[in-house]
């Protein structure tokens, strides 16, 4: 991507609102011949590049009308792996992803605002920006790309990783119960959630585009196996020769994702559920309840802005 750099906190929602206006993700590195935790993502970076040419195509909207923003971490460098026609990329800083994203849609609703984010990043020191854009219903796609560590910096346990499991930085075990996202989502009011698993690259790539064609906040939790330092693959796909049952399984087909109580036993069961578990159709978006709000009203220029915090 064309990679803009973002700092600071406060002022990102300002600065960006003004400047706007592998099939199966996991083998070895052809280069060293070892597993790398960045592996899984390839699989990520062609799901979002197929949803990315269906949308822009369906729409038909130039690529540069797609902004990729980022964190930190093994899921930020989406930012730089996308190929085909590049759209502009931010890379911005850690959990805050949220806040620069409403700042670009904000400054342009026309705009196709994907954000891209690890468990770390988005449910750890990024988790409190999420509650906020669900009440607003901020008409942007997050991707948040699930390991259960912090596989940047070499695996710390993380806000996804199990009880008791042991990390660089749990030596004794893991003392804090995991977070569950999907309960998490549904509870704080996102509108569309959906859920997957990395090597199912086809399925990943629809449930993305859906989530960029609806109209609101939506979040696509892709389980992505750490190779390196938290490889839970088999533990999700199962192996009938070892007898381990899978804990991902498809929704059955019956299920209505519209039906909010439908949705609260998906989440609410054992296992990762895989597939669309909520959308929610009839709630406004911000950038819309903002132009109904606002009307009319000139919006103010920069300088009278910073006028006003002049003492």
């Amino acid at each position: 991507c064309r990679p803009l750099c973002a700092y600071g906190d406060i002022l990102l929602y300002f600065l960006y609102i003004f400047f706007f206006q592998a099939e199966d993700g996991i083998r070895d590195s052809p280069v060293t011949g070892v597993q790398t935790c960045a592996l899984p993502i390839f699989g990520v970076r062609r799901g979002l590049e197929g949803a990315l040419e269906k949308y822009l195509a369906e729409t038909e909207q130039p690529s540069e009308n797609t902004v990729v923003v980022a964190g930190i971490g093994c899921s930020g460098n989406m930012v730089h792996m996308l190929e085909k026609e590049q759209p502009f990329g931010i890379h911005g800083i850690h959990g805050r992803s949220l806040p620069i994203s409403m700042g670009v849609k904000m400054g342009n609703p026309d705009l196709n605002v994907v954000v891209v984010a690890g468990d770390g990043d988005f449910l750890g020191i990024g988790a409190e920006h999420i509650a906020p854009q669900a009440m607003r219903n901020l008409n942007i796609t997050a991707i948040v790309m699930d390991n259960g560590v912090y596989g940047l910096t070499k695996g710390q346990s993380s806000p996804t990783t199990d009880l008791g499991v042991i990390t660089s930085s749990t030596p004794y075990g893991k003392m804090e119960e995991k977070v569950h996202p999907l309960r998490n989502y549904l509870t704080m009011g996102v509108s569309f959630i959906g859920s997957t698993i990395s090597n199912k690259v086809k399925d990943m790539s629809d449930m993305m585009y859906q989530a960029m064609s609806h109209p609101g906040f939506s979040i696509v939790h892709i389980q992505s196996p750490c190779t390196e330092y938290n490889n839970t693959y088999e533990a999700l796909k199962g192996s009938v020769k070892k007898g381990i049952e899978p804990l991902a399984y498809d929704i059955p087909e019956g299920h209505d994702p519209s039906d909010p109580e439908a949705a609260q036993e998906v989440v609410n069961a054992d296992g990762i559920p895989l597939g669309i578990i909520f959308r929610d159709t009839s709630r406004p978006t911000f950038d819309q309840k903002v132009k109904d709000t606002t009307g009319s009203k000139e919006m103010k220029s920069v300088d009278s802005l910073i006028e006003g915090f002049t003492i």
